[in-house]
């Protein structure tokens, strides 16, 4: 099952949005993911966000850049952003994206 964690063990059950853009030559990509309102954000939560961990049967893919959105002094929102510096990168990115919506039930649409 594919799965999100931002810190290691508590799963992420808030869906991102999830935008992707890739160059026109194909062999670079960015994934940039928006969560509102993450778990991991709740008042009663003592876990800190280490990254980004997207997890499934194939392993993990991490990423460390994430940022928290502030409105009013409280965190609202965070949002990570994952860099595919290859076409393997892209694949195996591609593949978790695949198995998460399946395990979520969301779908692809183009801008």
């Amino acid at each position: 099952m594919a799965k999100i964690q931002f810190s290691r063990g508590l799963d992420e059950n808030v869906l991102p949005d999830v935008r992707l853009t890739r160059s026109r030559s194909g062999d670079t990509g960015t994934a940039t993911f928006i969560f509102t309102n993450p778990k991991i954000l709740d008042q009663g939560s003592t876990e800190e966000v280490t990254g980004m961990y997207m997890l499934d049967e194939e392993g993990e893919i991490i990423t460390r850049e994430v940022k928290a959105r502030f409105v009013n002094g409280k965190a609202e929102a965070l949002e990570a952003v994952h860099i595919m510096k290859s076409v393997d990168e892209w694949d195996r990115f591609i593949r978790f994206m695949e198995r998460f919506a399946q395990a979520n039930g969301l779908e692809f649409s183009k801008s």
